[in-house]
């Protein structure tokens, strides 16, 4: 493990090795006395420690499988005669690596991505690799526990990521997110541990609704109701700009892909309309006025008309001499 950079998963602060070695077995301490452990090179951190039903079950039904999920994942490609290694890396082509970039792979899984991302991302990076499952994150650290793009491996709750604020190039997720008990708050913690510009690669299974009546469709789900999933649309947080959505692997997954902004977007919403309605959007917006009656609409109308103006222009100046009449009363 280099640069270890764990927050506390619940209070995001810093958490520092305070005895043992990076390596084996050492412990992780905040500043509020909060403790974790590291074992085997892996840190303990999933919060809370009696989790959602949901992400237990999603935890439970990996434990004791990493090994026949490992071997029969490729099956799911060659359904779609797809070549496997050649799909996942135009997945992570979108993530716009660059040599040295620091990305975090959410639900790592047995690392069937996380291999492809640190060759990209080479010695200079860091690769930072998490999951809820104990026996998935074997199996990948006995892939990549000595590739030196990787920086560290984490059990933790994708809800609660326990990285800080701010810190990585890109995020991907690739698998996972429909199992998630709340996919919105995970979304949002991806994008809290994301700069400003970062690219997040998030995709599952879901079959598109066009699909639905179909025999494909039919029989995907009987193997996997995963599939019957929904796009999860609405999840998606307001940081969220370029957004694009594909249906890949034979249109029985979706890949979403955005840019990590600030807050909601910025419009330009000041400059004047033309027109015989004119004021601006925000205007528009804030400026409502409760309803007058039919004859009155008509009588503003013509008057606008005959001055040759703007309905906003003649009501924002009818509206203030009429109220600083009567406020001079």
């Amino acid at each position: 493990m280099k640069n270890p950079i764990f927050v506390d998963p619940e209070t995001k602060n810093p958490l520092l090795i305070s005895n043992g070695d990076e390596i084996h077995n050492a412990t992780l301490s905040s500043c509020d006395g909060k403790s974790y452990k590291i074992i085997n090179g892996v840190a303990q951190l999933i919060y809370p420690e009696s989790l959602d039903d949901q992400d237990a079950r999603s935890r439970d039904f990996y434990e004791g499988r990493a090994e026949q999920y490992e071997d029969t994942l490729n099956l799911t490609f060659f359904t779609h005669n797809l070549d496997e290694t050649a799909t996942r890396n135009g997945f992570i082509e979108k993530l716009r690596i660059e040599r040295g970039s620091k990305i975090l792979e959410v639900a790592c899984g047995t690392g069937r991505d996380s291999v492809l991302i640190a060759d990209r991302v080479g010695p200079s990076g860091e690769l930072h690799l998490q999951d809820i499952s104990a026996d998935m994150m074997r199996v990948c650290c006995r892939k990549l526990r000595n590739h030196p793009a990787v920086a560290s491996f984490a059990l933790a709750n994708a809800i609660h990521l326990p990285y800080p604020d701010r810190y990585f190039d890109a995020v991907y997720s690739f698998g996972a997110l429909g199992e998630f008990s709340d996919q919105a708050r995970a979304l949002k913690e991806m994008i809290r541990v994301s700069k400003i510009g970062a690219r997040i690669v998030i995709g599952d299974e879901s079959v598109p609704v066009w699909l639905r009546k179909t025999e494909f469709y039919r029989i995907l789900k009987e193997t996997n109701p995963m599939f019957e999933a929904p796009l999860p649309l609405s999840s998606i947080p307001i940081d969220a700009r370029e957004t694009s959505i594909h249906f890949v692997i034979g249109q029985a997954f979706y890949l979403i892909e955005f840019t990590v902004g600030d807050g909601e977007p910025l419009g330009n919403f000041d400059f004047p309309i033309p027109g015989l309605r004119g004021g601006t959007y925000r205007t528009r917006y804030h400026g409502k006025l409760d309803g007058v009656s039919s004859e009155a609409k008509k009588l503003a109308w013509d008057a606008v008309k005959k001055k040759m103006t703007n309905m906003h222009d003649w009501l924002d100046s009818a509206v203030r001499t009429a109220a600083k009449r009567d406020l001079e009363e």
